[in-house]
């Protein structure tokens, strides 16, 4: 890192009806360095983030190149300025390679007219080369991982001579060994020369990364420190404006009777393998379990399979007493199961819904909602204001679409839906994905209410830390089999040894 500044944003502004997005912001970055922009869901990073890329216009506030007054009208301008960014949801092609969406809206051409698609490969393989991103430029990106897939979008901002890098919540739909692979490319990125900015909520990977880091706080920037002597504790003061408890701080479970019971459960994914093998285990009333395990080793069948998403070829499902054999989703869910889904925006949520009818999609038909077949709009908005307030979720109001709040705002509606149905069974499956420290808290305490309540909970998350510090009992899932059972007292090393298939006989 230089002490040269290649980029200086300088009393930015931005309103949208009803909310102040950022309010004089001044940001400034180096030539080589790793500047991290943290802040809670609704901060204004990503809106602040896409005025420097040219998707949204400032109210006030200038931009500065170089030293040199900017002003871009389109994403386009800022690629040519040099700037590139990241999106936390991919905008790539899943029916087109590699190379074609690297390469699409500045393609090679030979005769002067045909694509050269030998020559956008060979163009691919350089860069993935010179960067350290390994990728097949010939393959489907509907047939690659999501680590790959970022690999892809990354490497598209560099063909297109990107200086500045925008990662926009680069780690939040990564597997911790991607993201580990994805700091050995950031690092690297550094080395060259390359200008980045790391947004973030996560305050452990903030402080390996980053040179120095901005906090956000209500639109507003609130510090610029640099990492040396920065800690977890002092940045997440900064974020929320008040002290938040890193851990989690519970009594021991008074576990009940079993309200989830599996038994023998075989599940088969779609191209017909079977992911999960003979699995049989029961959550309690008053109890958190949780479920460890290494990505791709059928957590997602499981849930799909206890929610009512996916077929059963064999085994039984009980909850509450009650078996439900072929049961559908719907079936499920008025059968006593909440669901947060691990992909908000698959499973979750309907994003060109507002938020009060995202709330209401399972109950809808019900009193208050509803008498005699007709629905009562006024309700669903009183019901939705509600749980805004209770659950903090910033962005928009009942009628906004779900679509326009930022990923962890989009969580904190699905977690306000399911928590507010009331279930006797909540699966929450990667629930803290996309939230910021002081929503991981809340959200934290909220479970552990739920289980004072007498809730049984099958939390599944791929956040080692948060399976340990939650969980009453933790399972361990390897390709598809229960490898291990132990209680809150398990070490850190013997989970890990067991997800990485260290052991292969149940517990």
């Amino acid at each position: 890192m230089t002490d040269e500044l290649v980029l200086e944003m300088r009393g930015i502004t931005k309103k949208f009806p009803g909310i102040v997005a950022n309010d004089d912001v001044s940001l400034d970055v180096r030539k080589g360095e790793v500047h991290a922009l943290l802040g809670e869901n609704g901060a204004g990073k990503s809106t602040l983030m896409n005025i420097l890329y040219g998707l949204y216009k400032p109210d006030e506030g200038q931009l500065l190149l170089q030293g040199k007054p900017a002003v871009f009208g389109s994403a386009k301008d800022a690629i040519q300025a040099g700037i590139g960014m990241v999106h936390q949801h991919f905008m790539l092609i899943p029916v087109m390679t590699v190379a074609e969406n690297i390469v699409l809206g500045n393609e090679p051409v030979r005769d002067g007219v045909l694509l050269d698609e030998r020559g956008a490969e060979e163009r691919v393989r350089e860069l993935s080369k010179q960067y350290g991103l390994a990728v097949d430029p010939t393959a489907l990106i509907a047939d690659i991982t999501v680590g790959q897939q970022q690999r892809v979008a990354i490497l598209k901002a560099l063909y297109r001579g990107a200086e500045i890098l925008i990662l926009d919540e680069p780690t939040a739909v990564l597997t911790p060994q991607e993201a580990t692979e994805l700091f050995g490319i950031v690092r690297s990125l550094r080395a060259d020369g390359k200008s980045i900015i790391f947004i973030s909520h996560k305050l452990n990977e903030v402080l390996e990364i980053a040179d120095r880091i901005t906090v956000l706080r209500r639109g507003k920037k609130v510090a610029t420190v640099s990492r040396e002597g920065a800690t977890e504790e002092s940045l997440a003061r900064a974020m929320v404006g008040r002290d938040v408890l890193l851990r989690v701080d519970k009594p021991p479970a008074e576990a009940g009777e079993p309200l989830l019971q599996v038994d023998d459960l075989h599940v088969f994914d779609d191209r017909g393998i079977e992911k999960v093998r003979g699995v049989s285990f029961a959550v309690r009333a008053g109890e958190i379990v949780g479920i460890a395990g290494v990505d791709g080793n059928g957590q997602s069948e499981l849930i799909d399979a206890i929610a009512g998403l996916r077929k059963i070829e064999s085994g039984t499902i009980e909850l509450a007493g009650r078996t439900l054999e072929h049961a559908t989703a719907r079936e499920m869910l008025d059968a006593g199961l909440g669901h947060i889904p691990e992909d908000r925006q698959v499973r979750g949520l309907v994003l060109e819904f507002t938020i009060a009818e995202n709330i209401a999609l399972h109950d809808y038909a019900e009193p208050p909602d509803a008498k005699w077949g007709w629905l009562f709009p006024k309700k669903l908005v009183e019901r939705a204001r509600t749980l805004i307030r209770e659950f903090d979720v910033r962005g928009g109001g009942p009628l906004s679409r779900a679509g326009t709040l930022s990923g962890g705002n989009q969580q904190k509606v699905v977690v306000a839906r399911e928590i507010a149905r009331d279930p006797r069974v909540l699966i929450a499956a990667q629930p803290t994905r996309g939230l910021d420290v002081g929503a991981i808290e809340f959200l934290h305490r909220r479970l552990v209410d739920e289980r004072a309540e007498g809730r049984a909970i099958l939390l599944v998350s791929l956040e080692l830390d948060e399976i340990l510090s939650l969980s009453d009992r933790i399972l361990v899932l390897y390709e598809g089999e229960l490898v291990g059972e132990h209680g809150a007292d398990v070490s850190e090393e013997e989970i890990g040894l067991e997800m990485l298939g260290g052991r292969r006989t149940a517990a």
